[in-house]
């Protein structure tokens, strides 16, 4: 098997991001989260700051007169197809570069829709209690329960908006993934080593 892709998608605060630099590791395969952005970017000329302002959000765009012409490169201001559908190719294309060239883990964005023509692809959502996010949030950033409860719920609002209008599938429906897992009941390395099992048995590794 020359490469194997993991696709990870997650709730917010379940350390879906630790698990996957966990698996890269394992596999032996490149992480991308936030990468994906500075690929993106890369392919379409425009500035990472667009990138990030789109990520996984779904209306932030109200028009290009919103749009600081500073955030934008090469004259794409002008380009007809700038649209939030074209920033959405645009890191759907970099998602498909990175793997064609070899093993990857991808964190969100998407990739599990993306990639659903490639060979050797395995999706997996990673879910956890409420509790245990909270207080990941809260800890991570410096803010109380009730503020990193408010934060997951918007976050998740956006996220399940934004995976649901281009899939066309219900973001974290189990029909959608290889295998969902609770990552509060095992703790982060041991859900990750659970997952890594999988995976082998899935391949034959």
């Amino acid at each position: 098997m020359d490469k194997i892709i993991i696709n990870v998608g997650r709730q917010l605060g379940s350390g879906g991001h630790d698990i996957g630099r966990m698996l890269a590791l394992d596999f032996g395969a490149k992480y991308y989260d936030r990468e994906l952005l500075n690929l993106a970017a890369k392919e379409s000329g425009f500035s990472e700051k667009i990138f990030e302002q789109n990520d996984e959000r779904k209306g932030f765009l109200r028009g290009l007169f919103n749009v600081q012409t500073a955030h934008l490169g090469g004259g794409n201001l002008y380009k007809s197809n700038f649209s939030q559908e074209s920033l959405f190719q645009f890191q759907s294309d970099a998602i498909k570069k990175a793997a064609q060239e070899g093993s990857c883990v991808f964190v969100g964005r998407c990739a599990d829709y993306v990639l659903r023509d490639f060979e050797n692809v395995v999706n997996v959502f990673i879910s956890a209690s409420m509790q245990f996010r909270v207080e990941q949030v809260a800890t991570r950033q410096g803010v109380s329960h009730e503020e990193a409860r408010h934060i997951i719920e918007q976050g998740e609002s956006r996220r399940a908006q934004y995976y649901n209008y281009y899939t066309g599938k219900k973001w974290g429906a189990a029909e959608s993934y290889d295998l969902c897992i609770d990552s509060s009941i095992l703790g982060l390395q041991a859900t990750e080593r659970l997952i890594a099992d999988f995976i082998c048995k899935r391949f034959g590794l």
